[in-house]
């Protein structure tokens, strides 16, 4: 699945900032920095805006598509900021076949957002993923760490309900 882009404003703070500096420094003469920057990275800013990227690049002497080719590149990486309830929908075989695909499609209809976006407001992201390990329960989501099993489309509009 392709990663989409934040179409959120970067909203990162000075503090932010110069965490990721202190990072880059710390890795600037490491073969490979880009890797252990970037994960730092997104733990200071919980994921990678494009802002970010670019002071990456800019620090680490490289070109912005090389970082951009790293942070699409892994699944670890995110280039959207996740909201206070991130939303995981299992989309593998098992879970597939017992109607996830509808689950995702009727969250993204409630919510107005697609796979890997944030909603405007921060409250809610959502996310495909490949497998969560509960396929007895399937189709399966999660909201945080609370998992949601044996799903139905028409469950989907009274569990979001329980985080407005």
């Amino acid at each position: 699945m392709r990663k989409s882009i934040s179409k959120l404003p970067f909203k990162g703070t000075k503090e932010q900032e110069e965490k990721l500096l202190e990072a880059i420094a710390k890795h600037k003469d490491d073969p490979g920095a880009v890797m252990p920057v970037l994960q730092e990275a997104q733990e200071i800013y919980g994921y990678l805006p494009l802002e970010v990227q670019q002071i990456v690049a800019d620090k680490l002497d490289l070109p912005l598509q090389k970082v951009y080719g790293v942070a699409t590149f892994y699944s670890m990486f995110s280039l959207s900021p996740k909201g206070k309830y991130h939303i995981s929908v299992c989309l593998g075989t098992a879970c597939y076949v017992k109607g996830s695909g509808a689950i995702i499609e009727k969250i993204s209809e409630i919510l107005k957002i697609q796979p890997e976006e944030c909603t405007e407001d921060g409250k809610f992201s959502l996310t495909a993923c490949r497998c969560i390990g509960a396929c007895g329960l399937a189709p399966v989501m999660t909201i945080n760490d609370e998992v949601y099993g044996r799903l139905t489309v028409d469950q989907i509009p009274d569990i979001l309900a329980k985080y407005q």
